[in-house]
């Protein structure tokens, strides 16, 4: 089989619908940016060359949002109530909690923030927060889609909890280095 198949050359692409959208459609731009995220997020990964403790776990926290970014690509590809929509596991509430007890795992793993910090510290950490403003941008897009088109409130809630989930894992990151997190310094 060819990796090329010449069907996007007019400007078009498929979604898992079979419809045919343009690529700069607002639902391209929005699983667009999930899929930068997740390479993003590879990258992270790519990065963490310590074992034992926080980075075992983050590891294998890296590997499941990664395939959660999968998830939430094929949710985005697939308009709800179109051919295949029954075929696709969307965001339940259940996910976002999943999250939230994430995020509260790596924040105990690191001391109380005082400050503003700017991404930074170890070469971990600020991958980590690479991938966060990544996150936030996907999450801007899909709130922009939600506007014309139905997305699921859980698929919203959940990206907006992983943009949580990096800060805490950036500074989980840099404590567990032994690394200050890069205090924001106010112009005086």
């Amino acid at each position: 089989m060819k990796l090329y198949t010449r069907t996007g050359d007019d400007g078009k692409t498929g979604l898992f619908s079979g419809d045919r959208v343009g690529k700069d459609h607002p639902r391209i731009e929005a699983y667009g940016t999930v899929d930068e995220l997740n390479a993003c997020l590879g990258m992270v990964a790519a990065a963490i060359d310590s074992e034992g403790g926080i980075w075992d776990h983050m590891q294998a926290d890296l590997s499941q949002l990664q395939s959660r970014c999968f998830d939430l690509g094929a949710d985005l590809a697939t308009p709800e109530g179109s051919r295949n929509s029954d075929r696709i596991g969307r965001f339940t509430d259940e996910d976002v909690a999943a999250a939230e007890a994430q995020i509260d795992r790596y924040v105990a793993a690191a001391p109380e923030i005082r400050c503003f910090v700017l991404p930074g510290g170890t070469e971990v950490a600020a991958r980590i927060h690479l991938a966060r403003t990544v996150c936030r941008r996907a999450e801007r897009l899909m709130v922009h889609l939600g506007h014309s088109e139905p997305i699921t409130s859980q698929a919203i809630q959940w990206i907006n909890r992983l943009s949580d989930l990096l800060f805490a894992m950036s500074r989980a990151a840099n404590h567990a280095a032994g690394v200050d997190d890069v205090p924001w310094v106010p112009r005086s």
